[in-house]
């Protein structure tokens, strides 16, 4: 069965969940998963995990995300993205000056009020289901990080490029809104890329029809272990496999931390964690 990581370079029009049930079809394997979600109006990184390697979505979703943003000035509408229906179009006398001013207030640790039209459920409803019957809720802010945030190039008179890294759960739509608020002119995003997510960058992504048109997709798979290559590994012997293929901690000596954990056919067993001379398993992925 194929187990691996493939980094995905999404086109626009498709959702995440079209590209994971294009995959399953291509790898004749139910279990795929994506770590962040992007937009249908979104390219860029996706990183999908394919089999077993399903197991280290929960790792990848939580790391850094970085983008290319475009910011469009005067323009409000009701998803803040340019797919939405606009709400207000408004004159803009702002120079790139004023735009270079307002940024900075928008880096560091914030709180941020999503958009009604999200995937954030209140009380069983999911937001966009709301705001489709017309409905506006009072939503919680929620904390997020803007690791960094400059600006790329400023490409008409409304229209500017921005470069963002981020922590989980921003949305760049809703930033774009934001710094239109400050600005006193209202703005959108009209394209958005992700250029890293999860660690992955550009130059490791494929397209569909590279995965769709190749004769062994397989070949295309990036072992999962490759994902935690910043752990030390280490190497364990049958009867301490034994264990670990049953879930039990045992005493190793070592200093504290995680590492990759192989038997002695070189074969990825999990990624362990030496606590207090035992080893514990944090995530197995051998197949069971």
């Amino acid at each position: 069965m194929p187990s691996g990581i493939i980094v995905i370079d999404k086109p626009t029009d498709w959702t995440s969940h079209d590209v994971v049930a294009k995959l399953r079809g291509r790898f004749k394997e139910r279990r795929i998963g994506h770590a962040g979600t992007l937009d249908p109006m979104a390219t860029g990184i996706l990183p999908v995990f394919v089999g077993r390697a399903t197991r280290a979505v929960e790792f990848a979703s939580e790391g850094e995300k970085e983008y290319i943003a475009g910011l469009r000035l005067g323009l409000e509408t009701d998803t803040q993205d340019i797919t939405g229906t606009i709400l207000s179009s408004n004159p803009v006398h702002v120079s790139k000056e004023k735009v270079l001013e307002v940024l900075p207030s928008y880096c560091g640790d914030l709180l941020q009020i999503p958009p009604m039209y999200s995937a954030i459920k209140l009380q069983g409803k999911k937001l966009y289901e709301l705001a489709r019957a017309g409905k506006e809720v009072e939503r919680t802010p929620r904390p997020i990080t803007i690791f960094s945030l400059s600006l790329l190039e400023q490409v008409s008179e409304t229209d500017f490029l921005l470069r963002v890294a981020c922590s989980k759960g921003t949305y760049i739509r809703t930033l774009c809104h934001d710094i239109g608020v400050s600005l006193g002119c209202g703005a959108c995003l009209y394209s958005l890329r992700r250029t890293m997510a999860a660690g992955f960058t550009e130059g490791e992504s494929v397209t569909l029809d590279q995965v769709l048109n190749a004769e062994s997709p397989e070949r295309l798979l990036m072992p999962v272990d490759s994902y935690f290559k910043q752990y030390p590994s280490l190497c364990v012997d049958k009867a301490a496999e034994c264990k670990i293929r049953n879930g039990a901690s045992f005493p190793y000596e070592g200093f504290d931390g995680f590492y990759r954990v192989y038997n002695e056919n070189q074969d990825f067993l999990m990624l362990g964690k030496i606590e207090q001379n035992q080893l514990i398993t944090v995530k197995s992925f051998f197949e069971v």
